[in-house]
């Protein structure tokens, strides 16, 4: 008898039918593994080009067609020269808060090298503002390795606290012609994030604000403090018109009241260990607000 060329191989459980069952089931969850990629991406998908870009412009449109003043500040550049917002009126400026050794910092410098290369001619002015606490040095070798082209200086303390920064690197503002902050920005990102904001800014005028901005997907608000906030014995509370013996008392009613943000700690002292407190603070101008009835 001749052999068959086409003879089924017996199954382990000796049959003879063809074995398409273990296949079919392999086939069945590949079909499932690629559904679940498919809408793990569409998710992804979903939260970066629409449900967060409308969060953020929900979470801006309360303050457009108000944007804050940039709040004035003079400081001394790493290299001993002079730098004050002043200087860049009329130009579109990106105030950086960074530090040397912050990762996201790091990354991100590069892409501002490029921008500032890219548009210094149309008007752009990047400065950046270094957090670090061991002196120039660090922060000019810095400057000097990753050939940064823009002017930076070490925080004074009071900058920082003028532009409500709370200690996040980088945290990025968006300063226009007009001298407006249009934008806050906390956390890393590329140079592509900004270009769309940079260039919208450039096309305002000194004289005006910028209508229909549109800020990046992620940014937020800007809370910014007057030089009378930011130089207070209340951190964040303008307390220029009270008298002295009004300020005694009204610091004294403040450390008597407890902190409901659940530092433990009296409203007085929230204000001075965390100055960022939205709770102290709502709680401070209330009263200093009795205090000048």
């Amino acid at each position: 008898m001749s052999e068959n060329n086409n003879a089924i191989e017996p199954s382990p459980t000796g049959s003879n039918e063809p074995t398409t069952t273990g296949t079919a089931r392999k086939t069945k969850l590949i079909i499932l593994a690629a559904v679940i990629v498919v809408l793990v991406a569409g998710g992804y998908l979903l939260d970066r080009y629409w449900i967060a870009p409308v969060a953020a412009h929900q979470a801006l449109s309360r303050t457009e067609g108000n944007d804050p003043k940039a709040p004035p500040f003079t400081l001394t550049d790493i290299f001993g020269q002079k730098l004050s917002l002043e200087q860049y009126r009329g130009k579109v400026v990106l105030l950086d808060f960074w530090a040397t050794w912050c990762g996201p910092c790091r990354s991100e410098i590069p892409g501002l090298v490029q921008l500032q290369n890219t548009y210094a001619g149309q008007g752009l002015q990047i400065v950046g503002i270094s957090e670090d606490q061991n002196g120039v040095g660090p922060v000019v070798d810095f400057y000097k390795q990753f050939k940064l082209n823009y002017r930076v200086a070490l925080d004074d303390g009071k900058v920082s606290e003028l532009y409500g920064f709370n200690d996040m690197l980088p945290t990025t503002f968006l300063i226009g012609r007009d001298g407006r902050i249009y934008e806050k920005m906390i956390g890393g990102v590329g140079e592509e994030y900004f270009e769309p904001s940079i260039k919208s800014l450039l096309a305002g005028s000194p004289q005006s604000e910028v209508k229909n901005f549109e800020p990046m997907d992620g940014a937020e608000p800007a809370q910014v403090e007057t030089p009378a906030e930011a130089n207070s014995p209340v951190p964040g509370i303008d307390v220029s018109k009270l008298s002295k013996s009004d300020l005694a008392k009204y610091e004294g009613r403040l450390s008597k009241a407890q902190c409901q943000c659940g530092c433990q700690m009296n409203v007085l002292e929230c204000r001075k260990t965390d100055p960022g407190c939205e709770v102290s603070r709502q709680i401070a101008q209330e009263a200093r607000q009795k205090s000048l009835k």
